[in-house]
């Protein structure tokens, strides 16, 4: 119905690209591009899956400078609005097996409380300043997605780092309007990627120049 398309669009609006997690490296192969989708050491999103996006952004900003903020899962709520706390569960490196737990708030809807959605994510695959992808579960009351599958990868090119990140949602009540859904999880994706451009360069602006980019 319309008003419970609406209001499950508003919701996941609140939340889209909100799961995640990261991970660690070793000398393998990097990120491998195929078609319309890529891998990160053999790992990739959900090819099953109904609800999917992809998207990339080139950031003017040393490659170190992208990675670090993107995988300090601490520091996310300093420069991504819709990320209210970020924990680790584990100590030391982010590696492959890693979980953390982090938090975001959804507003009530016609059809939904307003609720704090949290996520506890696993790292699945890392390849230290090439890719990253994990995977994990987003619950609040009244709103669950399932698991959602998250990819990064990233790239030195002219002009700086070219970030090209994919995901996908499994649930059957994000399933329940597979078009809601895929315009909420591209709305956060691409929120997320203006995010890290931001934050990446303002970085860059406020230190010395890294010339070995």
């Amino acid at each position: 119905m319309p008003i419970m398309r609406t209001a499950l669009l508003t919701v996941l609006l609140a939340v889209a690209g909100v799961l995640g997690a990261t991970a660690l490296a070793a000398p393998a192969q990097a990120a491998v591009h195929r078609g319309n989708s890529s891998e990160c050491r053999g790992e990739g999103v959900d090819p099953t899956a109904r609800i999917r996006y992809a998207s990339d952004v080139v950031i003017d900003a040393p490659l170190r400078t992208v990675w670090n903020l993107q995988t300090d899962v601490e520091r996310w709520p300093s420069w991504q609005s819709p990320v209210t706390a970020g924990e680790r569960l584990d100590s030391g490196p982010l590696r492959k097996g890693s979980r953390f737990r982090w938090a975001t708030p959804a507003p009530a809807t016609p059809t939904t409380p307003a609720t704090m959605l949290e996520i506890t994510s696993t790292v699945r695959q890392l390849q230290r300043h090439d890719c990253v992808v994990w995977s994990g579960p987003a619950i609040g009351e009244g709103l669950r997605i399932d698991e959602g599958v998250h990819l990064w990868t990233f790239e030195k090119v002219k002009g700086g780092v070219r970030v090209h990140t994919e995901e996908t949602w499994t649930g059957a009540q994000v399933e329940a309007d597979v078009t809601a859904a895929t315009a909420a999880l591209g709305w956060g994706l691409e929120t997320w990627l203006r995010d890290l451009k931001t934050a990446a360069e303002a970085d860059t602006c406020d230190a010395p120049r890294d010339t070995r980019r």
